[in-house]
C-alpha cells in the first residue's frame, strides 16, 4: 500500500470547488491522481426557497491551485448537473485533458428548507435535480468506460437523511434516499467489471455550506443567532463536534483503494454516532 497508489489515476469530482468535494479532490490528489473539479459558482441563478453555497471564481482557482500544490494536474471549471450539456462538456474535457475518467466523487447538493405542505414546487425539482438526477447525470458518463476498462470507483454523498426525516427537509431526504438507491444500482451494474459503488452519509459536517444551512434554520425557524444553533448541534452529537471535510475525503479515498474492491453497494455513516 503506497503512499502514491492513484498514480495514473485521474479522479472527477463535482461539487469539488468547497466542501466535501474539494476534500475529496484533495485526497485524490495527495494519493496521486490527476483530478478534475467542477462546480457551479457564486452568479448563478437560484430557486426560490433554495439553500445552497456557490463558491466564487476565486475558490475555484484557489481549489486548484491547492491540488496542484501535490504535484499533480488539475482541470476547473464551471459546472451545473441540472444541465445535460454542462455535465458532457465537463466529462469531456477531463477526458481531453487526462485520458479517462477512473473515480468520479458526487457532491454537488442544495437543499430547501420547507414542510410538505405549501412546498414549491420549483424547489423541490431543483433539489431532486441537483442531488439525485445530477449525481445519475455524472454516473451516466463515466460508468461506460470504467466497464470497458474493468476498474472505476464511484463514490456518492448521500447523507444521514436518507434515513431520518426532518419536518422541513422533504425534499433533501428523498433525494438522498434516491442517492443511496442509485448507489446501489450502479455498484451491482460495474460489479462484474471491477467497478465499485458506494455513498457516504455524514452528519452535519463542518463546511460553509452545513453552517450557512443551520445558520438559516437558527435565524428563519426559532429565531436565534446561528452560533447556537450549531453549538447545539455539536452538543447533541455523541462525540460533541461537527464532522470535519477531510475525514469525508479520508473514507472516499480508502474507497478507491484496491483493497477495498470488495466494499460495494454500501451506505457508509459518517456520524460520530449521531442519527441525523
Amino acid at each position: 500500500m503506497t503512499e502514491k497508489f492513484l498514480s495514473g489515476r485521474t479522479a472527477m469530482v463535482t461539487g469539488g470547488a468547497s466542501g466535501m468535494g474539494r476534500a475529496m479532490a484533495l485526497a485524490f490528489a495527495g494519493a496521486g491522481a490527476d483530478v478534475a473539479i467542477g462546480s457551479l459558482l457564486a452568479g448563478s441563478k437560484k430557486t426560490e426557497g433554495e439553500v445552497s453555497y456557490l463558491p466564487g471564481e476565486q475558490d475555484l482557482k484557489a481549489a486548484k491551485a491547492e491540488i496542484e500544490a501535490k504535484g499533480v494536474r488539475c482541470l476547473a471549471m464551471g459546472l451545473d448537473v441540472t444541465q445535460n450539456d454542462s455535465v458532457q462538456a465537463f466529462y469531456d474535457a477531463t477526458v481531453e485533458a487526462f485520458g479517462k475518467v477512473d473515480i468520479l466523487a458526487n457532491a454537488a447538493g442544495i437543499t430547501a428548507e420547507q414542510t410538505i405542505v405549501d412546498h414549491p414546487d420549483a424547489a423541490w425539482d431543483r433539489v431532486i435535480d441537483v442531488n439525485l438526477t445530477g449525481t445519475y447525470r455524472a454516473i451516466k458518463r463515466v460508468l461506460p468506460g470504467m466497464i470497458e476498462r474493468k476498474w472505476g470507483r464511484i463514490v456518492n454523498i448521500a447523507s444521514t437523511a436518507a434515513t431520518v426525516g426532518a419536518v422541513t427537509s422533504g425534499a433533501y431526504c428523498a433525494s438522498k434516499a434516491g442517492v443511496v438507491g442509485l448507489t446501489r444500482c450502479a455498484a451491482l451494474e460495474g460489479a462484474p467489471h471491477g467497478v465499485t459503488c458506494n455513498s457516504i452519509s455524514p452528519t452535519w459536517v463542518n463546511t460553509d455550506f452545513g453552517r450557512d444551512w443551520m445558520s438559516g434554520i437558527a435565524e428563519e425557524q426559532e429565531h436565534r443567532k446561528g452560533e447556537e444553533y450549531i453549538a447545539d448541534v455539536k452538543d447533541a452529537n455523541p462525540q460533541g463536534r461537527l464532522i470535519e471535510p477531510s475525514e469525508v475525503g479520508a473514507l472516499a479515498l480508502y474507497l478507491c483503494r484496491d483493497e477495498a474492491a470488495g466494499m460495494t453497494m454500501q451506505d457508509l455513516t459518517l456520524s460520530a454516532g449521531s442519527l441525523w
